[in-house]
């Protein structure tokens, strides 16, 4: 069904919105890890700098949480027209979406308008993959997300050991950006509240079949503490 803004001629614009109010309990780091410096900058600001270089984004919005104290120090150069930041965040990443969902409405974003909900601990992040879902996604009634199709063989375990060896075939890791229309996705996260893993599991609760857009392991989060090495490395082996 044709949506009312379409009738009107008015096409959807695309928002990026970055949880950021979490402590990152996993990640061993005594600040929060997405100020943990890599290759000689805040993990984040990797993460925004990516986004900044995605031309088709109106605004990037970060959510902080209230007490956050470090953001503008730690990444200086997110400033200007397309750099939004809102200290609304949550006790867990869904609420904190929610709650910049929300925000966006307040800022003029409107139902039809896309958002590209991205981790702020995927700092490899690379603009070109971010335009590819974009493009892939931007005629889909649906949405869709990064997802990187498994390639080792899985298991299934109980007390610490294999209870059974799980089919591989047809399964992908989500990755993000996760990209879904303002006006679904808010519901959708209304709907099962903190139960959420992710995006799309919200959208997919909703009966809904996000498209899967294939992208490298490269995309991955940064959550452990080796993950911290593995990241700077491959930042540096950028230049």
């Amino acid at each position: 069904m044709t949506s009312p803004s379409y009738a009107l001629g008015l096409q959807p614009r695309c928002y990026a919105l970055v949880p950021a109010a979490g402590a990152g309990a996993r990640s061993g780091a005594a600040i929060p890890k997405q100020y943990v410096s890599l290759a000689g900058k805040a993990m984040m600001a990797h993460t925004l700098a990516a986004l900044a270089r995605v031309p088709q984004l109106e605004a990037t919005l970060v959510v902080l949480s209230p007490q956050d104290d470090q953001f503008e120090a730690a990444v200086p150069e997110f400033q200007g027209e397309r750099a939004w930041v809102a200290r609304v965040g949550g006790e867990s990443r869904a609420a904190s979406v929610a709650q910049g969902l929300d925000e966006l409405l307040a800022r003029g974003a409107q139902a039809h308008d896309w958002v590209l909900v991205h981790d702020a601990a995927r700092c490899l992040l690379r603009p070109e993959w971010v335009q590819r879902l974009i493009e892939t996604c931007w005629d889909d009634e649906v949405g869709g997300l990064l997802a990187l199709p498994v390639a080792d063989t899985l298991k299934s375990s109980a007390g610490g050991r294999v209870q059974a060896t799980v089919d591989r075939r047809e399964k992908w890791a989500a990755q993000t950006p996760q990209m879904f229309r303002l006006g679904l996705l808010r519901p959708a996260l209304a709907q099962l509240g903190e139960a959420i893993t992710d995006e799309s599991s919200a959208v997919e609760a909703l009966g809904h079949s996000p498209l899967l857009v294939e992208s490298p392991m490269e995309n991955f989060k940064v959550t452990w503490p080796a993950d911290f090495a593995l990241a700077e490395a491959l930042l540096k082996s950028r230049g």
